[in-house]
Parts: structure tokens; C-alpha cells; sequence
């Protein structure tokens, strides 16, 4: 089966021809990180009126790179939440035209569940149940995959999502956007105790997670140091807060999994491509005898082919849409 997949969520373009949920036969994606580098963040607006520009050339691009022709498709599937809501109107309005005019279903996919099912294309292998870790610049949880369509937030930021601040402290660092990958390369050989940063627990939900203050206490640090005129050690720095947030994530996923009995954990997001945080839960899942599955690196941001992936197992559960299909700027994972 031919899915053509559409994701417009965030400032990537992408569309994808994936068959049958787990092979990518092509993922064109069009990124629009130095146009928004310049506003040291994503501009909404711009955002939006880029991906008009983008998304018909690029359908166009992904068939021919998929080497199939329209009449060779079997359904479309775009991400409708949750995202800027503009953005993700774009997608969701160009595959709705799509879907009507190939006379093929429409199928509404939710953005962290394509995240989540990038794993199915690095690992072939992997079947729910599982855990899955999903951390990127918009969602922070921690996620029980009983089956493809079926899953439970245990545990989420009562905030800022990790990949957030690791943007927002990049900023202020004025080392570039997006922040995670300039970050993970300043860090590396840093000594990560050498800034303590803020450890947060939240009160009666121990798997949920706070990263604000941890945010402020780093923007806090530099600004000072700043005022006084003092040299920071910046891949300290880096490795530290890297640490920190590791150490907010890793320990809450393991005892989610203990709690569900899950041996098998996935992570998904564009955090998951941090060094310090694959590391870490690589440390943790052989101390306890639990297979990790992490996705390759050009998956792990926004791309097509994962919402070409999850496309496929959410048309096998039933899942379709019609030309009355809505984008909405957040939506529980519980609901698809």
C-alpha cells in the first residue's frame, strides 16, 4: 500500500511515499531553519506562507523520487495536530484537495504518533507493546504503546518541552537555531558537573516534569556572568545543562517502564538525536536488561516518511477523514 504523506506542523515541509508503513520510498523535505534562525525562533506567519510555497513543488518531487505516478497511490495521510496552527492547516488543506482529487482516503495522523513511529522504519523489528520516550521543541512525555493506534501519556512536562529550552539557551548563547544540534557539539568534552543546575520533581505525579526553572537558572547564569564581566566555560556549561535534562528524562522513563513492565523502549523527537541523552539511556536500559530502539538521526526531526509510517497502521485501524478534516493546535495523543 502507497501512502503519500504530508507534514506541515512546525517549519519543515515534508511529503513521503512510504508502503506499507515501514519501507520510505522517498521523504522530500523543505526546511526553512535559516530563514528563521534570523528571529532567533519560528515566525508563525512566515512559517505558513513557506509552506504554501513549498508543498505542491515537493508532492510533485516526491513521486518522481518514489518513482510512481498520482494513479499510483493508495491514500493520503497528513499530520492535523497538534502544531502551529497555521502551518498546520497548510498540509492539511492541500492533502484534503489531494486525497479528493485521487478519489483514494484521507487519513488524519497525530504529529507525536508519526515521531513515535520513525522507529518502525529504523527498526523493522520493533512491535507494540513498548515505552516510548518523545521529546522534541513542542512535547516533552513519556508514552505507553499498548498497540500501533492505542496509547497513554504516563508522564509530561507541566511546561517547557526539553527540546525548547535547549533552543531557548542556545539563543541566549547566540550559538544558533535550532539550539539542540549546536549544544550536543559544544558539550562534548565539557565537564558536566561543573554548572549544578535545578533538579525538579512534581508533587504527587513523579513522572511528570518541570523544565522552566531549569530554563531560567541557565538563562539566569549566562545574563550574570555577562553583567560582571566573567568568562563562562561554554561547553561546561553546555555538558551541564545537557546532564540536566538528561537526568530529568531518563530516570522518570525507566521507572515508567518498570511500572508498565515494558522491556522494550523507544525514544522519538528531535531531542532524541542528543548524544548525552542516547547515551544515558543506553547506561540504563543494560543495567536493567531492556532493549532500546533509537531512531536514526535524519528521522528523528519532522519529516514524511513518519507520518507516512503511522498513516499506514492508523488506515488499518479504520482511521479516515473527510473534506471536513480540522487542524488543531493541540490534541491528546489518546485521541489520534
Amino acid at each position: 500500500m502507497n501512502i503519500l504523506a504530508f507534514e506541515s506542523s512546525c517549519d519543515e515541509t515534508a511529503v513521503a511515499v512510504v508502503r506499507s508503513g515501514r519501507t520510505v520510498l522517498s521523504d522530500a523535505i523543505a526546511s526553512q531553519a535559516d530563514m528563521h534562525a534570523l528571529y532567533g525562533g519560528v515566525v508563525p506567519e512566515i512559517a505558513s506562507r513557506k509552506h504554501i510555497e513549498a508543498i505542491a513543488p515537493l508532492a510533485d518531487r516526491a513521486l518522481a523520487e518514489a518513482g510512481l505516478t498520482r494513479e499510483d497511490i493508495d491514500a493520503v495521510a497528513v499530520t492535523y495536530a497538534p502544531g502551529l496552527i497555521g502551518a498546520v492547516l497548510v498540509g492539511v488543506n492541500f492533502a484534503k484537495s489531494v486525497a479528493y482529487a485521487l478519489g483514494v482516503p484521507l487519513i488524519p495522523v497525530h504529529h507525536v504518533r508519526g515521531h513515535i513511529a520513525a522507529n518502525y522504519i529504523t527498526h523493522p523489528d520493533l512491535e507494540p507493546p513498548f515505552l516510548c520516550l518523545c521529546v522534541s521543541g513542542g512535547t516533552t512525555a513519556i508514552v505507553d504503546v499498548a498497540d500501533y493506534t492505542t496509547m497513554e501519556v504516563l508522564g509530561s512536562t507541566r511546561d517547557d518541552a526539553a527540546g525548547e529550552c535547549f533552543d531557548k539557551v542556545a539563543r541566549v548563547l547566540g550559538i544558533g537555531y535550532p539550539g539542540g544540534a549546536p549544544m550536543d557539539r559544544l558539550s562534548q568534552g565539557g565537564d558536566d558537573s561543573k554548572y549544578p543546575f535545578p533538579a525538579v520533581h512534581v508533587h504527587d505525579a513523579p513522572l511528570d516534569m518541570s523544565f522552566s526553572g531549569l530554563k531560567t537558572a541557565a538563562i539566569n547564569l549566562i545574563h550574570n556572568a555577562a553583567q560582571k564581566g566573567e568568562e563562562l566555560d561554554l561547553p561546561a556549561l553546555a555538558a551541564s545543562f545537557s546532564r540536566a535534562v538528561s537526568e530529568m528524562l531518563v530516570p522518570r522513563t525507566m521507572e515508567a517502564a518498570r511500572l508498565r513492565g515494558r522491556r522494550k523502549i523507544a525514544v522519538a523527537g528531535g531531542v532524541a538525536a542528543n548524544s548525552r541523552l542516547r547515551g544515558d539511556l543506553e547506561r540504563a536500559c543494560a543495567r536493567e536488561g531492556k532493549k532500546l530502539y533509537l531512531p536514526e538521526l535524519s528521522l528523528c526531526g519532522d519529516n514524511g516518511a513518519m507520518i507516512g509510517s503511522q498513516g499506514y497502521y492508523e488506515y488499518l485501524s479504520g482511521a479516515r477523514a473527510g473534506t471536513d478534516l480540522n487542524a488543531w493546535a493541540n490534541r491528546d495523543i489518546g485521541r489520534g
